[in-house]
């Protein structure tokens, strides 16, 4: 069983729980910051995969794409607290705090170990899942500065995440999506996400790969997972979310239609069907 709680009233705060393995694909709009509890959790981006368990912190940027997945952990099931940070209120305070000499280049997620300060920082946040009204602009102002201030001193490189308020450019279709297929994201959000109108995607998409963006998505993604099973030894149920899968059920269903066969059976005699497909 999976859940979440939150107040309308607070959106900042979030607890996460889960007695099984569950994942998502993911952009956010403002980083966030997540704290595990209990059980495990692994961001798989495009290309490195991030481990944050019991005790320890992550710090997601925004705008970057990469999958979740929660854990239980030793017969704990997954527990965290989120903090989402509003881009607003951190560039806010930005205007009045000058941030850590730029980075060549940002330093993506970022990992925390257990702090006493992250610890007390969570636990004052928690009392607001209970609010009965709005949290006034104010107060929220005091905590996202709270929040910073901790991890600005814990590692100055935060900074390279939290002070960076750009927006996607026009990238290299060709190099993104082939870094990016494996993310679960609609159409819309990739297209902005290299600097594109989802019209002009589509036509640069095609002209590119000479296939319709779906179409091309699916291939990809099936391979990765052919790869996976007949190379790296994994199950289905271990990595249909990864190669960018809703469900089980559909990504069994594809993989079958795409190479008449199911994934099932790649595990165990993955090379007599690759000898047969050849």
């Amino acid at each position: 069983m999976t859940g979440k709680q939150l107040n309308r009233y607070a959106e900042m705060v979030i607890v996460c729980h889960g007695d099984r393995r569950y994942g998502s694909e993911i952009t956010f709009e403002d980083n966030v910051l997540v704290s595990v509890l209990a059980g495990e959790l692994k961001v798989v981006q495009a290309d490195r995969t991030h481990y944050c368990g019991a005790g320890e912190t992550v710090l997601l940027p925004r705008k970057q794409p990469a999958t979740f997945l929660k854990y239980p952990k030793d017969g704990v099931a997954y527990q965290a607290v989120v903090l989402k940070l509003p881009t607003a209120v951190v560039q806010a305070y930005y205007t009045q705090n000058t941030p850590s000499p730029a980075l060549s280049v940002a330093p993506g997620v970022m990992l925390f170990p257990k702090s006493t300060l992250l610890q007390s920082l969570f636990a004052s946040l928690l009392p607001y899942l209970e609010l009965e009204y709005r949290l006034p602009e104010k107060v929220l102002a005091v905590k996202v500065a709270e929040v910073i201030e901790v991890l600005r001193s814990l590692d100055p490189q935060s900074d390279g995440v939290l002070a960076d308020f750009a927006e996607p450019g026009k990238l290299n279709l060709v190099e993104f999506m082939e870094a990016n297929y494996m993310f679960n994201i609609s159409l819309t959000k990739f297209s902005y996400l290299t600097g594109r109108s989802l019209t002009t995607f589509k036509r640069d998409f095609k002209k590119a790969f000479q296939l319709s963006p779906q179409r091309w998505l699916t291939q990809k993604r099936l391979a990765l997972a052919h790869y996976q099973l007949a190379e790296k030894k994994r199950k289905p149920v271990e990595l249909y979310l990864e190669v960018g899968f809703e469900n089980l059920a559909h990504f069994s269903y594809a993989f079958k239609k795409q190479f008449g066969y199911p994934p099932t059976a790649v595990v165990g005699h993955g090379m007599e069907h690759q000898l047969a497909a050849g």
